[in-house]
Formats: C-alpha cells, structure tokens, sequence
C-alpha cells in the first residue's frame, strides 16, 4: 500500500512543479517589453472589430458617388474610396472578417492535422496513406489551391475558410506526426503500453500534450498567413465578394487610385502588417514560455 501512495504523492509534486514553472515562465515572458507592445496592439486591433458598430462608423457597404475619392474631413475621417464609401468605417468593419478568417482556419487547420497527425504518427498501417495524400497537397502552392478550389465553388466567406484551410492542415500534420513519431519511443510511453493503459488514455496523456507547444507556434503561424492569404486572393479578385470589407478587399479596391488617393491601400495595410507581426511576436513568446529549453538553446 505504501508503494502506490509514494508514487501518487510523487507524481502530484512534480505535476505541481511543473506547474509552477510553466506559470513563472509564462509571466516572465508576458512582461517582455515587445511582448507587452504586441498585446497592446493586438487588443487594440481586438477591441476595435468588436467594438465596431460604437466607433461612430457608418455602413460599410452604403454608395455615395457624389462623394467618391473625397479626402479626410470631419464627415469621411479617412475620406472616401470610388464608389464613395467611407473608408474609416470599411477598415473597421474590415478588421472583423480579417480576424475571423485567421481565427477559423487556425482552429480548423490544427485540429484537423492534430487528429490526422496523431493517427499517422502511431498507427503504421495508416501512416504512408496519410502522408502520401498529405505530399500531394503540399506538392500544389498554397494560394493556387485557395484559388482553384474558390473559383470550382464560387466565392464566399465559408468557401474561403475551407480553401485556405485545406493547404494548411498537411503542415500541421507532418509537425504531429513526427512529434508523435519521436515520443513513442520514449520509456514512459513504452512502460504505460506495458502496463496495459488503454489506447485514448496513451494518446490524451502522454502524446498529445507534447504537441501543445508545438501545435501554438504553428496555430500562430497559419492564423497570421491566412490573412495573409486571403488579402492576397482579395487582391487578385479571387477572394472575398467585393461587397464583403476586408482588409484584402480594400486593398484590391484602392490599387488603381494608389497614385492619387494612397491611404486607400495604407491604411488597411498598416493594421495588417501590424496584426501580423503581433500575432508572430507572441506566438514565438509562447514558445519559449512553454519549451524553456528550445529558447535557450536559440
């Protein structure tokens, strides 16, 4: 009876170091002065898609040709594009669809390859069928996918989520994977197989949480390039209906009067650039906080 209760009480103890340090590595990487900046800025960003309808902004999408290509003014803050639409209201408006493409295809991409990555990493049998599909996504650059499979099924917000999604997963998958791959051979993991635990227990246990860490640099790695991505398609006229304000749409919309009205393209440039950058800036603090080792290493 004594042995079962030590090595309860021991692994209670290490679990509760263990946590410990993951809190006082994440605090001393939260009060990072770049860090500190890339959250305030991405809060900002944050607040400021939530907040949209109270930051006296007007429709969007609402035409005044009498008014179009005006300049700043106390009426149109960031003046006025070609149809005569208020530009400070598109790029707020903007953020929301911006940020919510990201945000779906991270979730979508990395649960997605979580699941597949973890199957083709333990069971042997599946693993060459999975990552000969997966070879064969990757083998197509990512955007020219995007566009074939927009332009196969007509634009639209879900059609673009899935689109973009669809070229992120087999980067996810080949990171599980071979996360999986190196774990399994580890005694722990060989003694918990020994000792008869049950295969979703093994999986949810002792090799997914390995992942965590990984899976975070990578969500905010796929996050930012799916706005990227889809200002990109945008652009090109392959992405969101115009109608729709994003960022990528406003771009699209203000290249050919780049020359004579430039904050048509600046605008939604800058918070794009600077939400990007954020979002890398505290993916990689993220990393760091949760694999102290890999960070002193780098």
């Amino acid at each position: 009876m004594a042995g079962p209760s030590l090595n309860a009480t021991f692994d209670s103890v290490t679990d509760e170091e263990g946590a410990v340090g993951v809190r006082a590595q994440l605090r001393q990487t939260v009060l990072h002065p770049a860090v500190l900046v890339a959250l305030a800025l991405l809060a900002i960003v944050l607040l400021v898609a939530l907040l949209a309808p109270l930051l006296w902004t007007t429709d969007p999408i609402a035409i005044d040709p009498v008014h179009r290509l005006r300049a700043a003014s106390a009426e149109h803050w960031l003046g006025t594009d070609a149809f005569g639409r208020d530009v400070y209201s598109r790029v707020i408006y903007g953020a929301r669809v911006s940020l919510l493409v990201g945000l779906s295809v991270s979730i979508a991409s990395v649960l997605l390859g979580l699941v597949m990555g973890v199957v083709a990493g333990y069971v042997r049998a599946l693993d060459a069928v999975v990552m000969r599909v997966m070879d064969g996504l990757m083998a197509i650059p990512g955007i020219l996918l995007a566009i074939a499979l927009v332009s196969l099924s007509g634009a639209g917000l879900g059609t673009v989520i899935i689109a973009i999604t669809i070229p992120e997963v087999p980067r996810v998958v080949r990171l599980v994977r071979s996360v999986i791959l190196t774990i399994r051979g580890e005694p722990y993991v060989e003694a918990a197989i020994a000792l008869g635990t049950r295969l979703p227990q093994l999986l949810l246990r002792h090799m997914v949480p390995n992942t965590v860490a990984p899976l975070i640099v990578q969500g905010t790695f796929i996050f930012a390039s799916a706005m990227l991505i889809e200002a990109s398609m945008s652009f090109l006229g392959v992405g969101l209906p115009p109608e729709i304000p994003s960022w990528g749409n406003i771009m699209a919309d203000g290249r050919i009067y780049f020359q004579l009205r430039p904050g048509l393209i600046l605008y939604a440039g800058a918070l794009l650039s600077v939400t990007v950058l954020s979002i890398n800036i505290l993916g990689d603090a993220m990393r760091d906080a949760l694999d102290p080792r890999l960070a002193r290493k780098l």
